[in-house]
């Protein structure tokens, strides 16, 4: 028999919980499938949110033909079989589950159908789609990001199953307590009502209560080590990149087996490190965003379970190493000032004069080339007029900054005083 979750697996929208904002009265995706008009598009969102339940509803509604692959099994063989029976019918939608999980070259052999209007692509990434599909495919799919159900949706969800599937029907169920139900399934539907069922079938048929500690008893070792106390894929995560900011290489390395013992993405957790490699550390130690980068490369070259090992080094080492934030407010002061002003025009001193014409109109007039400046320090204003004498960049008195701090500061006082914004 299908699990729990496969049985209550709905065919309509009217059917489907969570995803109000895609699937709801007068949304875009629920506008489409109504008017049998959808584009081919990516379902970005966790685990179980709904993603290929949205993508059979679609098929079901339009009554179209529908095939189905998984980017974990299937490669371009495949995919090149699903396309030519696609020509010889219509309307053909081809869902591919973890599409970020299929390489250049495989994903390079949907373009083709896909821009030719041969099939209407379906994929499904709990990655985000910018790093993981193509730019080729990406610009010709929508993206729809998919969202976590929350506790309404999820009491809905057992409220159905308890009334509608004929297993769950033979029990008599008190739902006394349903934290560790809700907390577990960290906004999973596959993974609540698949562990419902799990807890509910543990006893013979008749009346059952349901109580955290009931659940907790049952659960199997993987769902707790992850979920234990609760906390979700969302939240472990942020707990890893607190402590790494925060200095802590001891919590690094707890939270990051954490996700580990849970199955985590070795990817996910490669991408978000190389992130804080800029955001936190940044300048203070350059070598940090090295080392992230590398992890990130090998990590995908080794896979698990030799990646841990990679990525408790490179953990260690960002959470041992100098902070700063000022490589990242000072491209968020840039934009608020991009934002505030607009397209100022770029000054007549650093324009590009490659005809006579151009230099006639002052192009190029005052630029100091800096190789034949005294010290190399060219004694000009790089910003737009009106912004002259701005700073967005503030060097922090840490780590290597202290240095580069030094050497800005001689650096302005061999420039003309100029009046700071």
């Amino acid at each position: 028999m299908s699990p729990l979750s496969e049985r209550m697996r709905p065919t309509k929208l009217d059917e489907l919980e969570g995803q109000e904002h895609l699937v709801g009265k007068g949304s875009i995706l629920r506008t489409a499938i109504e008017n049998s008009n959808i584009p081919s598009m990516i379902f970005w969102g966790p685990p179980g949110s709904g993603k290929t339940t949205i993508a059979n509803i679609i098929a079901h509604t339009l009554n179209v033909p529908f095939y189905q692959l998984s980017a974990i099994s299937s490669g371009v063989k495949e995919v090149r079989e699903v396309i030519e029976k696609a020509k010889q019918q219509s309307g053909v939608i081809l869902f591919i589950d973890e599409i970020h999980r299929f390489n250049k070259g495989q994903q390079d052999a949907l373009l083709g159908a896909v821009e030719k209007g041969i099939i209407t692509l379906i994929g499904a990434t709990t990655e985000n789609p910018s790093f993981e599909v193509i730019s080729a495919l990406l610009s010709r799919c929508q993206v729809y990001v998919l969202k976590p159900l929350d506790e309404a949706d999820l009491m809905r969800l057992l409220q159905k199953a308890m009334q509608l599937d004929e297993v769950i029907r033979k029990y008599e169920i008190d739902l006394k307590e349903t934290t560790a139900l809700i907390n577990i399934s960290g906004g999973d539907a596959r993974k609540l009502l698949n562990l419902f069922e799990l807890v509910v079938t543990s006893r013979k048929p008749g009346r059952i209560v349901i109580s955290d500690e009931f659940v907790m008893d049952v659960a199997q070792k993987r769902i707790a080590l992850y979920d234990k106390q609760g906390e979700q894929h969302y939240d472990i995560i942020s707990a890893f990149i607190k402590s790494l900011r925060g200095s802590d290489p001891n919590a690094a390395v707890y939270w990051l087996a954490r996700m580990i013992e849970g199955g985590e993405d070795v990817k996910f957790i490669a991408r978000r490190m190389l992130i804080l490699a800029s955001e936190d550390i940044g300048n203070a130690n350059p070598n940090a965003l090295l080392l992230a980068n590398a992890t990130f490369d090998a990590v995908n070259k080794i896979g698990w379970p030799e990646s841990q090992l990679i990525l408790s080094q490179c953990a260690i080492y960002l959470a041992s190493s100098p902070k700063s934030n000022s490589a990242t407010t000072a491209i968020g002061a840039a934009s608020s000032a991009v934002k505030q002003f607009g397209d100022l025009s770029v000054p007549l001193h650093i324009r590009n004069a490659p005809t006579g014409l151009m230099k006639g109109l002052g192009y190029g007039k005052g630029y100091q080339y800096a190789h034949d400046m005294e010290d190399k320090v060219a004694d000009m204003d790089c910003l737009p007029d009106s912004l002259q004498g701005r700073k967005y960049f503030h060097a922090q008195e840490t780590g290597e900054e202290v240095d580069l701090k030094r050497r800005l500061d001689e650096i302005q006082r061999k420039k003309r005083p100029k009046k700071q914004k």
